[in-house]
């Protein structure tokens, strides 16, 4: 075996001329996007008329503008040599010569013939002799380091990794920079067979802390993305965070593959024109995310659609007193009509009977009531004093229709039985009584007279979206009507260039074609109309009755009954991969259980796999966590973590946390990530301190307030802000006082090391 330097710099140096001609043929694409949504954006004539081009791919090619932008950090990572001599050269994106037909530059690591590359084995080596993975800073290749698949090939480069982990160890050991990084150059087997799996159906993805859960959905969505573009460009992928912290977290990691039309939400960012600012109690959260409140907020809607109520006997001039509940509606000339519970209890069922919403099925109500009140007004003015027919005929009674139809007073009591609700209009007017629709001890903590939307509220009000509906058939009209004016200038226009020709033809047949040959008005309406450019994720953004091709829920455990309402509407195709840990359920208001999440919607027909491997967190500190939920739970078992540091975790009990906790902070910021001691090399990685929301004004020197910041050397956080985040140092504070499930995440959230801060006594599993 051969080990020759002058090899391995050889290698070396065709492995950068290589990297440099695909950086080369990257600028190359770059500038012909740029180009091309240049020419897209143009403006076209001038004056009143002057237009942006009308191009319904311009957002398509500004998105691949800024992939190919974002791919270009590590573009290329890996190589495949199959045994008949051919190689492949993988990378973040495909790159092709102009020639598309010859084998590509750089195959898109997404691609089937990349597949090797992630799963290749000595045992199964799928064709490869060799697997190589480049390192990279910018445009300079740092290192090789190759896999060799083929025993019986003798050939050595000088750059053999024995274990074939070296990369993957450098990865798992580095730095963290407050922004998660794609783990497509270390993408393990069984994270490889996940992120492939069909789109269809429900895939649930559990692992326990540490096992890539998030990384291998955002590798998922990526894939995706690359096979079934077409379908989900159009509709669009959502992914949904726990929280805003986490979702810049991982907002980089996409665009890195160059994917960048996925949008990125919490739950209570899902309903357009609504910024969920304020808290709820858990008590609060707990109730308002009950799948009962979808029947609870249905009664409060059939409340709103009134009857009259009685009213006390009174005499009036001529008749005598009104034997039922009535709504008195004035009428100039002929004293007032009586709209009576009956009439109303018949135009309500009738509403009813339709099946639609509050709001579209106003109109039903509304005509019922307009029909009633106008045989009453007729009875009143064409009875026959000797009891004979009507007097009115058909067009008098068509008038007095009319008439009632656009009363005031007529609309008013309609508003009054039934009035036209928002979404936000009615939940506020729940939240402040919902004693009418609950009982006291399940009411006392949700009520509330004003302030801001809670995360919480965001289902509820999009649940009270599809009770009441929409009814935009003034929108509609307004416009058709703009349409229509559009229509009738386009066809001045065209009047006028018919005008304009030459009447040296006249009495000839010319043979010159006009305008109004090739075009007719509604096309040259249609053309000058200006296109959305908008990409397909930020439409769906703006539209809450948006269905999108895809939908990936990180932290799924912890989404609440009316949550997954909401979610489930969202994706009408049931495309969905759900990640989570049902061991790591905080929150009051989650469902834990895959069983009790899907049941109503797929009942037994999705998928669920494990990830068992931690990569994240030493073994020294897996095993402090692990005793913790054993504590609660003897036969809990944690991920096998695959790395040790031999670094244990410490305990400091002391009559003064806060000021342990600044010491502990300026004694881990010395020694660096990798342990080194101050004035030794090393690179700042990032510290968190997790501690009770009710400490975090005596620890609020420690870091600013205000949004979590996660890119700052040290940041403070409680348990629920922490999850799928994960930091060099973790310090936690009093895990007394936290639940079991919140204490494991707490304590798994360190890649270096960890350390814990009490005064109480410590709780069952950690001391």
């Amino acid at each position: 075996m051969s080990t020759d330097p002058l090899r391995a710099t050889e290698e070396l140096r065709e492995e950068q001329e290589y990297v440099s001609l695909l950086h080369d043929r990257l600028d190359t694409l770059r500038n012909e996007a740029e180009r091309d949504v240049a020419r897209a954006v143009r403006p076209q004539g001038t004056g009143h008329q002057a237009r942006v081009e009308r191009d319904v791919g311009v957002a398509e090619r500004t998105d691949r503008l800024a992939a190919l932008d974002a791919v270009g950090s590590g573009l290329c990572f890996g190589r495949i040599d199959l045994r008949d001599g051919t190689r492949h050269h993988i990378g973040r994106a495909g790159i092709r010569e102009d020639d598309a037909e010859r084998t590509p530059l750089l195959v898109d690591w997404r691609a089937p013939v990349a597949r090797p590359f992630y799963l290749a084995t000595g045992h199964e080596p799928m064709g490869l002799r060799r697997r190589r993975h480049i390192s990279t800073e910018g445009r300079t290749v740092t290192a090789l380091h190759d896999e060799i698949l083929d025993l019986d090939d003798a050939t050595r480069t000088g750059h053999e990794d024995p274990g074939g982990d070296a990369v993957l160890l450098a990865a798992l050991g580095a730095a963290r920079t407050g922004r998660m990084t794609d783990i497509v150059r270390t993408i393990q087997a069984e994270q490889d067979r996940i992120i492939r799996a069909p789109r269809q159906g429900i895939l649930v993805v559990e692992g326990g802390p540490g096992t890539g859960k998030t990384a291998v959905a955002l590798h998922r969505a990526a894939y995706l993305l690359y096979e079934h573009r077409e379908q989900l460009a159009r509709r669009a992928v959502l992914i949904v965070g726990p929280n805003p912290a986490f979702l810049g977290y991982i907002g980089e990691v996409l665009p890195s593959l160059g994917e960048t039309g996925v949008l990125l939400a919490t739950v209570g960012e899902l309903f357009p024109g609504v910024r969920a600012t304020g808290t709820d109690t858990p008590a609060a959260a707990e109730v308002k995310g009950r799948a009962a409140m979808a029947d609870v907020l249905a009664r409060a809607v059939h409340d709103r659609q009134r009857l009259p109520e009685a009213l006390p006997d009174r005499d009036f001039e001529g008749e005598s007193a009104v034997p039922e509940p009535a709504l008195e509606i004035d009428h100039d000339t002929c004293g007032p009509l009586w709209l009576h519970r009956e009439m109303a209890h018949a135009a309500r069922d009738r509403a009813r009977a339709t099946g639609l919403p509050h709001n579209l099925a106003r109109p039903h109500f509304a005509f019922h009531v307009i029909d009633a009140l106008t045989a009453q007004l007729a009875d009143r003015l064409g009875a026959d004093p000797y009891g004979g027919p009507n007097l009115l005929g058909p067009d008098d009674i068509a008038q007095l229709g009319k008439e009632i139809a656009t009363s005031g007073a007529v609309h008013a009591a309609i508003d009054e039985l039934w009035p036209s609700l928002t979404p936000e209009e009615f939940l506020a007017d729940f939240l402040a009584g919902p004693e009418r629709q609950l009982p006291e001890h399940e009411a006392a903590p949700i009520r509330r007279d004003g302030g801001p939307w809670t995360p919480a509220d965001v289902p509820l009000l999009d649940e009270a979206a599809e009770l009441l509906g929409v009814d935009d058939s003034a929108e509609q009209a307004a416009a058709e009507a703009r349409r229509q004016e559009e229509i009738a200038y386009a066809q001045g226009v065209l009047d006028l260039s018919q005008g304009s020709e030459s009447f040296e033809f006249e009495g000839e047949e010319s043979e010159i074609l006009a305008a109004h040959d090739v075009i007719d008005a509604e096309r040259m309406a249609e053309r000058q109309e200006e296109a959305d450019r908008r990409s397909a994720a930020e439409r769906a953004a703006a539209d809450r009755t948006w269905a999108f091709g895809h939908i990936i829920v990180d932290e799924a455990q912890e989404l609440s009954a009316m949550a997954w309402r909401l979610l489930m509407r969202r994706c009408p195709s049931r495309s969905m991969t759900l990640v989570g840990d049902p061991a790591q359920t905080g929150d009051p208001a989650g469902l834990g259980s895959w069983e009790r999440i899907l049941g109503p919607y797929a009942g037994d027909r999705w998928q669920l796999v494990r990830l068992g491997v931690n990569y994240r967190t030493p073994a020294e500190i897996m095993e402090r966590a692990a005793a913790v939920r054993r504590a609660a739970d003897p036969r809990f078992e944690p991920p096998r973590s695959v790395r040790s540091t031999g670094v244990e975790p410490w305990t400091v009990r002391t009559g003064d946390p806060a000021r342990a906790v600044r010491e502990a902070v300026a004694r881990e910021s010395a020694r660096g990530p990798g342990g080194a001691g101050a004035g030794q090399d090393w690179t700042p990685g990032r510290i968190a301190v997790i501690a009770p929301r009710e400490l975090h004004g005596a620890l609020g020197e420690i870091a600013p307030p205000g949004p979590v910041d996660l890119t700052r050397p040290v940041v403070l956080l409680d348990p629920r802000e922490a999850k799928g985040l994960e930091f060099d140092t973790v310090i936690v504070v009093e895990p007394a006082r936290f639940g079991a499930s919140d204490l494991y995440v707490a304590l798994t959230r360190a890649t270096q090391r960890l350390g814990v801060v009490h005064r109480d006594a410590l709780p069952a599993g950690l001391g």
